[in-house]
């Protein structure tokens, strides 16, 4: 089975939608930069760092993944509105 992964992305920085549970389970969850977002039960993984961190964890535990990209091309994503995230 393959993880389908949500990508958000606006003219100047994209992020990966995952559950919090999830960067708790890998260990990961105080690795993650304030560059990322949170809200409810996700958090909106920068791009650069915490997004390529997440999907190293993918990958040492041979979980397979692929990308749904929300691209907005003319505006800031609302995502720059949510929460810092914090552990």
């Amino acid at each position: 089975m393959t993880m389908q992964l949500d990508f958000y992305s606006d003219p100047g920085h994209g992020w990966l939608k995952v559950e919090k549970r999830m960067l708790e389970q890998f260990g990961i969850d105080d690795k993650i930069s304030y560059y990322s977002y949170a809200r409810g039960d996700y958090v909106y993984l920068e791009e650069d760092c915490d997004a390529s961190l997440f999907i190293g964890a993918l990958k040492d535990r041979g979980i397979e993944y692929e990308f749904k990209e929300h691209i907005s091309l003319s505006k800031d994503s609302p995502i720059r509105n949510y929460a810092p995230y914090s552990f």
